[in-house]
C-alpha cells in the first residue's frame, strides 16, 4: 500500500489515543506534534500539514472534546474527517458526456504509466456497460502504438492507431470518427509524455485539447515521485489545465504522502487509483475508504465492490443453493472461491482493507501458498475433491509429486481446508452468520 509508512505511524498513535477517558490539551499537543512528523516524514507538503494541524486542534479545542465522555474517540475522528477533506473529500466520478462518444484525454510525464493505465481505466468503464476504444496518439516513444495494442489484445478492447501519421490531432478525428462508425461510446487518448515538462510537449497537448474538445482531462502521476508529483500536477494544471488525477503505483510506495497533497494543491480531485501490475488493479478512489485504511480502519465498501466485480454471480448462487440443501463444501467449491478471489487482487492488499486487521501487524500473507494450493487441488481427481476422505497416504503421494510439492504440504492444506469445511457449515445458519459478524470488532469500523 502506498501509505504504509504513515499508515503504520497514524495507527500507533490513534490507537494510544483513542481509548483515552481523560485528554488533556498537552496530551492533545503531544498527539498533533506526532501526527505532524508522520506526514513530513511521508512526504506531505509542509503547508498542507500545517493547515491539517491547525484544524484539527482547533475543532479539537473548540468543541469541548477534550471535556466528553469519549475525548480519545472524538479526536481520531476528527482526525479522520480531516484526512477524508484533504484527500477530496467525496467521491469524484467521470463525467460522461449525454451525446456519445465520451472523450477523454489521459497526459502526463513518460514513465507514470500512461500507456497501461489507459487500458486499466478502460477495462474499468467497460465494467460500467460502456463499450470503450483506445487510441495509440504517442508517435514519438519507441513501440507504445505496440504496447497499447498488446495492452488491448490482453482486454479485448479496440484499439485505434495511424503509423503513418505524425499528426496526433488527425489521428484523434480520425478515431472519433470510427468510434462513431462502430458505436463505440468512451474514447480514450493514449498521449505522449516526456521526461521533463517542454513546451513542445505542452503545445501539442493544447493542440489537441484545442481540435479534439475532450469532455475529460486526466493527468496520469506516478505516486512514487515525491514531492515532485506535485510540482507535475501545479505546472499541467497552470499550462493545461485538467479534471482530474489518476494516482498510479500506489502499490510500490512507503511514503506516497505527495499523493495526500495533489487535490490541495491543485483543487483537481483524485478520480482513480492504481494499485497492481495487473490491467485489473485500478479502482475509484474513494477518499472515506483510504482515509479508514490510513488509519487501520478497514474499507469494507472497497471489499464489496470488488468482489462484485470479480465474482462470478452464478457460480456464487450455486453455492448457496448446495449449502442451504445441507450438501457440504467440497474441493471443487472451494478451488472456485479460490479463483475468484485471486480476481480482486492481492489477498494482502484485501486483508488490509477489512475492518481490524491493523491489529495483527505481523500477519503476512505469501500470494504464492495460494498458488500451491490450486495446483494441489488440480492434481486430484474428481472423486477426490468431491469425498477428500479418499485422500490416504498413496494418494497424497502422488498428489504431491502431480502439482510439485511435499506430502507436509498436503496434509497442511488438508487440515486447513478441514476447519474451512467446519466454519461453512456454522456460518449457514443465521445465528453462524450473527456470530461472524459480532467477531468482528466494529469498534474498528467506524468511530463515532
Amino acid at each position: 500500500m502506498a501509505f504504509e509508512g504513515l499508515s503504520s505511524k497514524l495507527q500507533d498513535i490513534t490507537r494510544k489515543f483513542k481509548g483515552k477517558a481523560r485528554v488533556t490539551e498537552s496530551d492533545l499537543k503531544e498527539m498533533l506534534r506526532e501526527v505532524k512528523l508522520a506526514l513530513l516524514e511521508a512526504d506531505v507538503n509542509y503547508k498542507i500539514v500545517k493547515e491539517f494541524i491547525n484544524s484539527v486542534q482547533e475543532k479539537a479545542l473548540g468543541q469541548s472534546v477534550l471535556k466528553s465522555l469519549t475525548p480519545g474517540q472524538q479526536v481520531v475522528k476528527i482526525v479522520k474527517d480531516e484526512l477524508v477533506e484533504l484527500l477530496g473529500g467525496t467521491d469524484s466520478k467521470i463525467n460522461f458526456s449525454p451525446n456519445p462518444p465520451t472523450v477523454i484525454m489521459l497526459v502526463g510525464l513518460q514513465g507514470s504509466g500512461k500507456t497501461t493505465t489507459a487500458g486499466k481505466l478502460a477495462n474499468i468503464i467497460r465494467k460500467q456497460g460502456k463499450k470503450p476504444l483506445l487510441v495509440a496518439c504517442d508517435v514519438y516513444r519507441p513501440a507504445a502504438i505496440k504496447q497499447l495494442q498488446v495492452v488491448g489484445a490482453q482486454l479485448n478492447i479496440p484499439v485505434f492507431s495511424n503509423e503513418q501519421s505524425k499528426d496526433v490531432v488527425h489521428i484523434a478525428k480520425q478515431a472519433i470518427s470510427e468510434a462513431i462508425s462502430k458505436l463505440n461510446d468512451v474514447i480514450i487518448i493514449d498521449t505522449a509524455g516526456r521526461l521533463h515538462i517542454d513546451e513542445e510537449l505542452m503545445q501539442e497537448l493544447k493542440n489537441l485539447k484545442a481540435n479534439v474538445k475532450p469532455h475529460e482531462i486526466l493527468l496520469v502521476v506516478d505516486s512514487m515521485t515525491g514531492q515532485d508529483a506535485v510540482n507535475v500536477a501545479k505546472t499541467f494544471d497552470e499550462q493545461l489545465g485538467f479534471d482530474g488525477v489518476i494516482l498510479t503505483k500506489l502499490d510500490g510506495d512507503t511514503r506516497g504522502g505527495a499523493a495526500l497533497s495533489v487535490k490541495k494543491i491543485t483543487g483537481k480531485p483524485i478520480k482513480f487509483a492504481a494499485t497492481g501490475e495487473k490491467l485489473s488493479d485500478i479502482e475509484s478512489f474513494r477518499p472515506e475508504g483510504m482515509a479508514s485504511r490510513i488509519l487501520g480502519m478497514g474499507d469494507m465498501l472497497s471489499i464489496i465492490e470488488k468482489a462484485e466485480d470479480a465474482f462470478d454471480e452464478e457460480e456464487t448462487l450455486k453455492l448457496e443453493e448446495k449449502l442451504r440443501k445441507q450438501k457440504g463444501f467440497d474441493l471443487d467449491d472451494y478451488l472456485v472461491q479460490l479463483r475468484q478471489m485471486k480476481k480482486m487482487g492481492s489477498f494482502s492488499s484485501i486483508l488490509k482493507m477489512i475492518p481490524g486487521m491493523n491489529k495483527f501487524k505481523d500477519l503476512k500473507v505469501d500470494d504464492k501458498e495460494f498458488t500451491k494450493i490450486e495446483a494441489i487441488i488440480c492434481s486430484m481427481t474428481a472423486k477426490e475433491r468431491r469425498n477428500p476422505k479418499l485422500l490416504n497416504a498413496n494418494r497424497r503421494k502422488r498428489i504431491a509429486m502431480g502439482s510439485g510439492t511435499k506430502v507436509q504440504d498436503i496434509n497442511k492444506f488438508m487440515e486447513s481446508f478441514e476447519l474451512t469445511q467446519k466454519m461453512m457449515k456454522k456460518i449457514n445458519t443465521p445465528k453462524g452468520m450473527k456470530n461472524m459478524m459480532k467477531n468482528l470488532n466494529m469498534n474498528d469500523i467506524d468511530i463515532k
